[in-house]
């Protein structure tokens, strides 16, 4: 039984059945912002692993990061023990994160650090004797993971999670907001929410959203002034704001933050995928000290959660030399460049009978179909054209390594225009 064969009858993979697998294709190297396949392909990677790798891959100064840690100690339990990883990738995720962050709470994925984020807002008004603040409110259209706290703040009818219905917490929703980044504004948007928050806040424990960026429950962009008028609401409502920038944080929509488009800071902020650069799971909610303090003020006097790999030191490591690599590129330079490219050579398929519509932001790209996408058809057609690309739903979309060239992307943007003109959404 040959590699493939095995993997389809014995392995797991995400969002896939097991009576009928899709396709899976065997990566033999990486480098640069590119993939190898055993059947010997080379692949320019549109995803940049789920949005981690923003280096791309084997890079040599992560990689050297890697080895020295390695080679003094993998990992120590972070009870009772601290090392000079962590507290070096705490001052400068101090120094970086929006303003009014102070307390770092390190986890081992995205997933947790939400988990992590809605204990902590749950337990400060515990602390402070409001047990009836026990709810949360968010937008609906987002995504914050797939564990059982994450998923019971995702879109309540995203067919991913649409089997738990019945086990999960409810929760408050408003519905999502529809103004695009570019367009102009309207109160009239943010209404709804502050009809929720007027009638509920008393139950309401904090707000969670995804600044600027619904990811993974559609891929929208919203406008920053929503964003800022959330966290007026939350100050208004004594409610805290829980922002995810699992997907956004370190540069993906052109700022560092996505919080920063609209000059705001959150009470607790949760990191993700690139805080590594794609080279290890690790994740960091980090919140203000008023959070912090007041969390442990009531019973039981600490916060109750401690992942086994929390402040895990590679982790660590590598996490310092991707963000030390970042602010010493002209990372903003490359995400503004990819976005010209983007937008030049994609904005044109909004014009197909098959596109709903196109958007970027930053290093994403968005082509909406009209109707739900064949993704093992699709995903063949742009291996045939030398690009990795993996749509969801009737969503094509973009979020490549900042190390991009013009070429590559070129080839990214013309794979899928390839594959959309041959019929991949049918």
């Amino acid at each position: 039984m040959n590699n493939l064969e095995f993997d389809r009858q014995h392995i797991w993979h995400p969002y896939t059945s097991a009576l009928d697998p899709l396709p899976c294709y065997e990566v033999t190297g990486a480098s640069g912002a590119e993939l190898r396949l055993s059947s010997k392909e080379v692949l320019v990677d549109g995803m940049s692993s789920w949005w981690a790798a923003i280096h791309g891959y084997n890079h040599p100064v992560i990689n050297q990061a890697a080895h020295a840690q390695i080679d003094k100690f993998a990992h120590v339990m972070f009870g009772g023990i601290t090392h000079q990883p962590a507290i070096d990738l705490c001052k400068t995720l101090l120094n970086i994160v929006p303003q009014g962050l102070s307390r770092i709470f390190l986890a081992d994925s995205g997933s947790v650090s939400i988990e992590i984020a809605i204990k902590m807002a749950i337990q400060y008004w515990a602390s402070q004797g409001r047990t009836e603040k026990s709810k949360l409110l968010t937008p609906r259209g987002g995504y914050h993971g797939d564990t059982f706290a994450a998923m019971s703040v995702s879109d309540p009818t995203n067919t991913m999670h649409g089997s738990f219905r019945k086990t999960l917490i409810e929760h408050f929703f408003a519905p999502a907001p529809q103004i695009g980044f570019d367009n102009a504004w309207h109160p009239d948007e943010i209404a709804p929410m502050r009809d929720i928050l007027e009638q509920h806040h008393h139950q309401i424990a904090a707000l969670i959203l995804e600044p600027i960026l619904q990811a993974a429950g559609g891929m929208r962009l919203y406008h920053p002034e929503y964003l800022k008028q959330c966290r007026l609401l939350c100050d208004e409502f004594d409610v805290l704001l829980i922002c995810d920038e699992i997907a956004t944080g370190f540069g993906r929509t052109g700022e560092l933050f996505a919080c920063n488009h609209a000059q705001i800071s959150p009470d607790i902020l949760c990191l993700g995928k690139a805080l590594t650069g794609g080279y290890i799971s690790m994740a960091a909610t980090i919140c203000t000290e008023q959070v912090a303090v007041g969390v442990c003020e009531g019973e039981p006097g600490v916060f109750m959660h401690g992942p086994t790999f929390m402040g895990n030191p590679l982790g660590c490591a590598v996490a310092n030399a991707s963000i030390e690599l970042l602010l010493n590129s002209d990372w903003q330079g490359n995400v503004k460049r990819i976005e010209t490219r983007l937008k030049h050579n994609l904005m044109p398929l909004a014009k197909l009978d098959s596109v709903e519509n196109v958007r970027c932001l930053g290093a994403i790209a968005v082509a909406q179909m009209k109707s739900s996408v064949n993704v093992a058809l699709f995903q063949k057609d742009c291996i045939s054209q030398g690009a990795w690309i993996r749509p969801f739903g009737k969503l094509i979309y973009l979020m490549p390594p900042y190390i991009c060239s013009d070429q590559q992307i070129d080839c990214l943007t013309q794979a899928i225009e390839y594959a959309i003109t041959k019929g991949c959404a049918r």
